[in-house]
This record gives structure tokens, sequence and C-alpha cells, in this order.
């Protein structure tokens, strides 16, 4: 039996499915070494302006040891996450160690340390769309080469995220696809039950059930663009009165609501916990993300395993994988209005919009937790 300790900062909901479907795979035995915390209490999102508890549980169905911080940090940083974690994995006898992001110094830390000794696997998922300039790319890359040099395989999450890899010096015998991925069936199962209870929450909203209704869900920051996402909207044609609902909260949120206070067809609900997004998706008929930057874009995944389609700016990390070529949605230009409204005009059908959906949650079975675990068990077993 090899033993594979993954570095990780918190418990997230994203990771924490495959976490446990890893710890299923047979022969090899996980740990997941916290950095920062490892409990349930709320902790302060400055984004969404709140404190923020989960409310399903993260702390099930695999192993894990917090290494806590010294001191006690609130908030994650390079510098504040400075706390040995190479003497535990070392106790616990890891034949290999997988970090979730090179970017706090007690993982850099470990990266190197554990470089040569085991192998190394490295799980991130940046992108060079954020355009930098010619020095600071010239800057970033050299000391990215310099990080990577430690790493033995580095697990990319889709297209752009293996161009991203092969700029900063990784090998294509180091790169292994292993998908962001979401648990599908927390969003796909009892999927009738959830319908019926969005058509509900739709209703006491005073949506029409003929109108097509715009879902942003998220954090209400300029960088995902809502602002952006209000304009088009209201320069759509309004025969058939669609809606938009955004879902979060954030800074842009006043401003939001300034310019729409005197629409009946826009609608804003505060923050939802995470048992309740699998009715949120089925609010809409289609859901936006317009993001100016965003490296991946989980909610797209949670989107089609909830049956619906998405409009997705070209500055989306899961646009070339998720959305191109596919019958999964709309892509547009980031942050132009016009091209949003482009896209949004393509969405005024229902059942043209239903029909997608149905396609989204077959095509996203496959951008799944056991086969990420497998693809990680299989790598990391070859090397060992």
């Amino acid at each position: 039996m090899k033993r594979l300790a993954i570095i990780a900062t918190h418990p997230v909901q994203y990771n924490v499915p495959w976490f446990r479907r890893l710890a299923c795979e047979p022969g090899i035995e996980v740990c997941v070494f916290y950095t920062w915390h490892a409990d349930g209490h709320a902790k302060y999102d400055p984004e969404f302006q709140q404190d923020i508890a989960w409310d399903i549980p993260l702390l099930e169905g695999y192993d894990y040891s917090l290494v806590a911080p010294q001191p006690t940090v609130t908030h994650k940083t390079f510098w504040t996450l400075k706390n040995d974690i190479t003497r535990p994995i070392e106790a616990w006898g890891a034949d290999g160690v997988l970090v979730i992001g090179w970017n706090y110094l007690s993982h850099l830390q470990a990266m190197r340390y554990f470089s040569g000794k085991i192998p190394v696997f490295f799980r991130g998922d940046s992108t060079l769309l954020d355009q930098r300039s010619p020095l600071r790319s010239r800057i970033r890359k050299y000391f990215l080469r310099m990080v990577y040099s430690y790493v033995d395989t580095a697990f990319f999450v889709g297209a752009n995220n293996y161009d991203y890899f092969k700029k900063h010096g990784m090998s294509n015998l180091q790169l292994t696809y292993a998908p962001h991925v979401v648990d599908n069936r927390r969003f796909s199962n009892n999927a009738e039950a959830h319908e019926e209870e969005a058509r509900r929450w739709r209703t006491s909203l005073g949506i029409p059930q003929e109108s097509v209704v715009f879902l942003f869900v998220g954090k209400l920051i300029d960088l995902k663009s809502p602002l952006l996402l209000l304009q088009a909207f209201q320069k759509l044609p309004h025969d058939h009165k669609p809606h938009l609902v955004y879902v979060g909260n954030g800074d842009c949120e006043s401003t939001l609501r300034a310019q729409a206070a005197d629409a009946d067809n826009i609608h804003f609900i505060p923050f939802q916990n995470q048992s309740r997004m699998p009715v949120v998706y089925r609010l809409g008929d289609i859901v936006c993300l317009p993001s100016g930057s965003e490296t991946w874009g989980l909610v797209v995944n949670e989107a089609m395993a909830s049956g619906r389609p998405v409009i997705v700016s070209d500055q989306v990390g899961c646009a070339r994988d998720l959305v191109a070529n596919q019958e999964t949605g709309f892509i547009h230009k980031s942050q132009c209005q016009f091209s949003l409204l482009h896209a949004m005009k393509k969405c005024q059908n229902r059942d043209e919009l239903a029909s997608k959906g149905r396609g989204c949650t077959e095509f996203i079975d496959a951008w799944s937790c056991e086969k990420l675990a497998k693809q990680i068990k299989d790598r990391f077993l070859s090397a060992a």
C-alpha cells in the first residue's frame, strides 16, 4: 500500500469530494495535511463581505491532519502560512506528496524539501489568460520555472492550464490530465424535486412561467463583471420580458441595485449556502459568468450538472474545454457589452435552453470525481 500525502490550506467544497473518492481507490492510502484550518467554524470572506461556514460536511470520508500555523492566523497569505509540514508528512511515511497551490511559504518549502526524495506532484489551475506587462511576465516566468523545477508531475485541469505549465518549463512527460470537477451527483440527484422547488421560488419572485431567466451566481465583484451583465440585459428586447437574477453579495451590490432600482424583472438574492445550490442553479434557464478573469469557473461545472447551459467570457479558463465547440452554451468576448448582448439574444426560447441543459448534464458526466481520482492514483502508483 503506497501512501500519498496531500497538502492543502483548508477543506474546500470542490476538493473534498475527490479526496473522498481517491481515499477509496485500491492500492493507495491518502492523508490530507491542512495548513490553515480544518473546522466548520465561520471565516470572514472579504469578497462576500460576511462570515461563511459551509453547511455540508467537509471532514468526513477521508483521513486528514491539521498542521496548525504558528501563530494561528485568521487570513491565509504567502507569509502567514509558514508552518513546517515536512516533519509530520515524513513521520506519516509518505511515498509521494501532492501539493495544491505553491503560493504559501509552507507549501513552497515542502515542494523544495521533498524534491528528489519522493515524487512531488502539483495541482493548480493558473492560465496565461491574465495579461501582464512584458517585464513582469519575464520575471514571473523565471520565478515559476524555478518553482516547477521541484515538481515531478503536474496535473493540468484543462487546455489553458496545460499551456501555462508548458510555458513554465514542464514537459509533456511531466504533465497528466486531471480535470477540474465537482460532485456532479449532488447537483443532478433529486432533479425533479429541485426543479419543483425552483419553480415555486421563481413564482414567489414574480417571474412568469414563460419568462427566460438569466442567472448570475457568485461574488458581486468587479472581476466577475456583474455590471456588464446588467448593462447587456437592459438592452435586451423585452417583448417576452426576460428576467435577471443575481445570487450573492459583494462590493458591486449597491451599484447594481441602484441601476436596477426601477426594474421589476431584476432580482437580488443574498448568499446561499451549499445545500441550497442544486435549487439555486435551477432558478435560471441559463447561467452567466462574464468574468474579466477566471482561472477556471467551477460554477460552470455546477450549472451543467444541474442541467443548465451557460454564457461565459473568453477569459474564463474552462471556456475552451466545457463550452467551445460544444452544445453547452455560448462564449462572448470579455468586457464587450455588444458581444455579451449578442450571446444573450440567442437565449430567448426556454424549450431550446432546456434541451441544451439536458445535453449539459450528459456532457459533464465525463468530468467526474471518479475520473480525477483514477488519473491521480494511476500516475502516483507508477511513480512511487
